[in-house]
């Protein structure tokens, strides 16, 4: 499948724009077609699209924020369920939403499901805001006759990821903070304070005077930093853009997510936010009536960790071939026996969605204990790094200056 820009004129004669995926150019104008739709330009997405959206992305200028889309879902959950019909749902969704963005995005499904595209398929052209979780259960609810109740789920299942994520984030913003204020600090000790300390050092000792080896260390440091700035910042500056970038390729966030799964203190608090992000997103999937296969694809993408990612993608092969999903999880020592023992015992009971739901909440619960725990660890630990840092500094000044007072005497 490929994604095709589209320009093309409705019913009334205004013009249409969005992205579909098809396989080709003459899909993309049947499928217009069948929407009403009369195409006017049809140009494959380019790297350079694909470049404006990620640069986009980065500022957050076309993001709708998790918290928009949580309130939305439940709103549409409530107004479906009533009875309300879906056009004049999805209408009075976008006239109140407070976020630009996701006015706009309504507006556009609106007029796809106006012109008989369903709703999951209307969202499927909005990847930056509704993902394959989102579409393939709202999908599947249209099939099954319970839109509501899948997005009274979609609603809970988000609320339960974005709080998962603020608190990761808030555990990290103080350790995030006192490394930077380290990092200047260093910097700025080593540009401005260190040389003019060298200084009054020799201005006092002489040319001749013999100063202690951390002293001269702090110094070479110092004169590496200053004389060669224009060359060291910008191999600095290089090297951290090229690990991001490098990250971002397949091969790359594979590597560093197989590498962070290694490090003390954080694999283990990686390992329960994937695990209960498999459960929870696994859940909602089979409780919706996706089809198992569907649900370990869909699944795989979700969880944010590539290794697992691919660990869910293997385990979709073997249940292919006919093995229990149970048997394939308890071979992987990514999972714990619990998940696996859990998974036979909804496989039995044809249960598997609510008993997932159980280990997700267990998993979630753990994440917050872990997280309140690596939080208490890091304060000291930032703190050790800051006070050894000026130690280092102060002993340089401090050891030269005693000497230097008992010669003297």
């Amino acid at each position: 499948m490929t994604n095709f820009l589209y320009v093309a004129i409705d019913k009334s004669n205004a013009p249409v724009t969005g992205i579909i995926d098809q396989a080709d150019r003459a899909s993309v104008i049947t499928s217009l077609k069948k929407q009403g739709l009369r195409p006017i330009s049809i140009k494959q997405a380019s790297s350079i699209a694909n470049s404006g959206r990620s640069l986009s992305r980065f500022f957050n200028s076309n993001r709708v924020k998790p918290d928009h889309l949580v309130m939305m879902t439940r709103q549409l959950s409530a107004m479906v369920g009533a009875g309300v019909p879906l056009v004049r749902s999805l209408t009075s969704l976008a006239d109140h939403s407070e976020s630009p963005m996701l006015k706009k995005i309504l507006i556009g499904v609106i007029k796809d499901v106006e012109a008989g595209t369903t709703l999951g398929d209307a969202l499927s052209k909005y990847p930056d805001t509704f993902n394959d979780v989102y579409v393939n259960m709202v999908r599947a609810g249209e099939t099954a006759g319970i839109l509501d109740e899948i997005l009274k789920r979609l609603a809970m299942q988000q609320e339960k990821s974005t709080t998962i994520r603020k608190k990761v984030r808030s555990a990290m913003a103080y350790p995030t903070v006192l490394l930077s204020i380290t990092v200047l600090a260093f910097f700025g000790l080593m540009l401005f304070v260190i040389p003019q300390i060298g200084k009054i050092l020799t201005d006092l000792g002489g040319p001749d005077a013999k100063l202690p080896a951390i002293t001269l260390f702090m110094l070479g440091i110092s004169h590496l930093f200053t004389n060669f700035w224009y060359i060291i910042f910008p191999v600095i500056g290089g090297t951290i853009y090229g690990v991001l970038r490098y990250i971002k390729t397949p091969k790359g966030r594979e590597q560093f997510h197989t590498i962070i799964l290694k490090i003390p203190g954080i694999k283990g608090i990686i390992k329960k936010v994937a695990i209960a992000r498999f459960a929870r997103t696994f859940s909602a999937l089979m409780g919706a009536g996706v089809a198992v296969l569907e649900c370990l694809r869909v699944t795989a993408r979700s969880v944010g960790n590539a290794v697992y990612e691919k660990a869910l993608i293997d385990a979709s092969v073997e249940v292919k071939n006919g093995k229990p999903l149970s048997l394939v999880i308890s071979q992987n020592p990514l999972f714990p026996a619990i998940v696996a023992q859990m998974l036979s015992v909804g496989e039995e009971t044809g249960q598997t969605d609510t008993v997932l739901v159980k280990v997700a909440d267990f998993y979630e619960e753990e994440v917050d204990a872990s997280i309140e725990g690596l939080s208490s660890i890091i304060e000291p630990t930032m703190i050790v790094i800051m006070g050894t840092m000026v130690g280092l500094i102060a002993a340089s000044v401090m050891v030269p200056i005693a000497g230097l007072a008992q010669n003297i005497k």
